[in-house]
This record gives structure tokens, sequence and C-alpha cells, in this order.
């Protein structure tokens, strides 16, 4: 037995066309397939309709209040009078016309105007110091360029597109099919023209009707100081062109820097390591160390402990935007001890482990050492 209709848009029998109306978006917003994938939700949805096409129409309603579902079965409806059911295509198409294929949905844009060229992107790996410094840098791109033979119009010249006869310059066609619920209108790009609303009967010999040329030309562009791994760089009009006098795209270089053997970065600081030998590292000395700016002298003070990070101010990474201001660079000092020594050395380094007292209770050389890089 067949569930009242008034009962499966949740509204009273007294209800006037607004109500029925709003239960039915709602209702219909609810169980629409291509928003509810649950069980059943297809049937409830085609169940919603059927009520909402007779409720809707004054004479299928007051049929159906008088004998039931029975005065409205079969071709008592009229399926072929539905696209002007109180307005209930309209109302189909307001709910649903973002859906692909949606009933009278807004049109596309068309497409035979200007359009912009598409973006390019380039990966470009860089050394640690050019990172650092930044500088120029020549590249190699391959993108499209407008044809100069035709002036971008894929025309030969001295002859001009036509306007697409099948789509009339819209570069799109529609298709209407009408069903149950009314008119859908399907709108898909013109088959003959392409979506560009023209069509070009003598193509030029250079372009061969495209407009365009792939061309690979060297370019010399600007890293800035400061940059690191992920930069990315735009270089404006150096993407594909434009069709149709659009303008071109814009090309897009991502940074990525090489790793360096003696120096890693941190933020904008430069980390890098130093050995010193024991008796350095006890009696302080001044040594030549390398940073990104070349060979710089560093003080060593006397009694220097493993582990201690020295700071070179100012000698590390210019700050992207501002090289004026710069990071600074960081040694770590590692002490080489060794495993073994000559009798001479052990001898001087006994005597010397008995003047300054073993406090380790290690005894000899290493009890020495302990004691003074505890």
């Amino acid at each position: 037995m067949s569930r009242d209709y008034y009962e499966i848009l949740g509204v009273s029998r007294d209800a006037d066309k607004e109500e029925l109306k709003q239960a039915y978006r709602r209702l219909a917003r609810k169980y629409h397939p291509d928003v509810n994938k649950e069980p059943g939700a297809e049937e409830r949805f085609k169940e919603i309709n059927r009520a909402y096409e007779v409720l809707s129409e004054q004479e299928t309603r007051a049929r159906y209040d008088r004998f039931g579902p029975e005065g409205v079965s079969g071709a008592g409806v009229g399926y072929q009078d539905m696209s002007d059911m109180g307005g209930f295509a309209d109302i189909f198409e307001s709910i649903f016309s973002g859906f692909a294929g949606g009933m009278g949905g807004p049109t596309q844009r068309r497409r035979s105007g200007p359009a912009r060229g598409d973006d390019l992107r380039l990966d470009l790996k860089l050394e640690f110091r050019e990172a650092v410094f930044g500088g120029e840098k020549e590249i190699r791109i391959s993108h499209l360029e407008t044809c100069e033979t035709c002036g971008g119009s894929g025309a030969k010249p001295g002859t001009r597109p036509r306007t697409c006869s099948t789509c009339s310059g819209s570069g799109q066609v529609r298709r209407v099919t009408r069903t149950p619920f009314g008119s859908f209108t399907q709108v898909s790009t013109c088959p003959t023209c392409n979506g560009t609303g023209m069509v070009i009967e003598d193509k030029c010999d250079t372009c061969d009707g495209k407009g365009t040329n792939q061309i690979t030309k060297k370019l010399k562009i600007t890293i800035p100081a400061g940059v690191d791994n992920g930069t990315r760089l735009r270089i404006s009009q150096e993407g594909d062109a434009g069709q149709r006098g659009g303008p071109p795209g814009d090309l897009y270089v991502y940074l990525f820097v090489n790793e360096d053997e003696e120096f890693h970065r941190d933020g904008i600081n430069v980390l890098s390591e130093i050995k010193v030998s024991y008796l350095q590292a006890i009696l302080g000395c001044r040594l030549e160390v390398d940073t990104v700016d070349g060979p710089v002298e560093l003080i060593i003070p006397a009694g220097t402990q493993p582990n201690t990070v020295m700071k070179l101010e100012n000698r590390g990474v210019p700050r992207l935007g501002n090289p004026v201001s710069r990071g600074d660079h960081l040694l770590t000092v590692l002490i080489d001890i060794p495993t073994k020594v000559i009798p001479e050395e052990r001898e001087l380094l006994e005597k010397l482990a008995k003047i300054k007292g073993d406090r380790t209770g290690k005894g000899g050389l290493e009890g020495f050492l302990g004691n003074l890089f505890k």
C-alpha cells in the first residue's frame, strides 16, 4: 500500500503551494542521489518527486484528495505536461543547477575571447654559495610564443577565421532532453571549433593553425641573496603565450640547494665544525677557518672545552629581501684527543699529571686528560 503523499512531504492536507514547495526543496536536497549515497535514498527521492508532482498541480491534487493514489495513477497525471507543472522544473533547476548535467544550469563563459596563457614551472639547482650570495643565472626554457607570421590568429596571412556555424560563435552546443522531471539542458564544447567559436579555413603554414609555436630559448634571471630550498621566483610573462590575443602566463622557478661538504644552514646562520688538538685546546691558539666569505682568523681561548660553539658575527646568510642583514657563522669546536702518544710525550704528560693532581681516580694520561676536559 503506497504512502500518503502529504505524509511523504511532511505537510498537512491543507498546506498551500509555498509550503509544498519549501518541503520539496528541503527533502530533494537531502535525498538526491548525487548527495545521499545511503541505500534507499534514490527510491526515497523518486517518492518525493512523485508526491510533489501530484500535489503541486491543483487538478491532480483535487483528484488525489478525492480518490487517493488510484485517482492519479497511470495516464491520470499526464507526463507530457510536467514541464508546466507549477514551476516544478524551475524548482528542480534552482536546487541542482550546480551538479554536472543539471537542469538548465548557468551556461559556461564563452571561450572565444582572449585567454591567458598557461603558467610554467622550472626546477633549478644551486650550489650552497650561490644560494647565499645570489647572482645572475642563465637558464633554458621551452614555451609557447605567439606565431609571428599570423600574429596568433592561426590563419594564413591575408585571411581571417570565420565564425563557427555549428555554435554561432559561442563555442558551445546545447542539447535539451525532456524527462518526467522537466527539461534537462546539457552544454558541451562545440566539436567543430573545439570551443573557440571560430573556424580557420586557411591555416598558417608556420604554426599549422595553432597561433603559437614551441620555442626554446635562453633566459638570464637574478637569484636574490639568501634563497633557500623551496624558494619560488616568478618571472613575469615568460610562460606560454595567450590565446586569441590573451596575455602570456608566468614562469615560476623553484630553487633547490645542493648540500655542501663543509657548511650547513640553519635559517640565516651557517654551521660548521673545527677540529683542534688537545694541546691547542689547553693552551689556546689562533687558527684560520673557512667561511662562506673566505678564510678568517679565529681565536681559540685557552681551556676551550669540547663542543664549544664559537660565533663569527655577520658571516652567515643574508636575510632574504634585506641583504644588508646577515646571520652568524657558528663553529663547533671538536677536540682531537690521541689514543696513542710517543714515549717522550707520555713522559711529559705524566709529569704534568702529577703536578696537576689526578682527581679522576683513573690515573695516567687518561685520568689527566679526563680531568682537563670533564
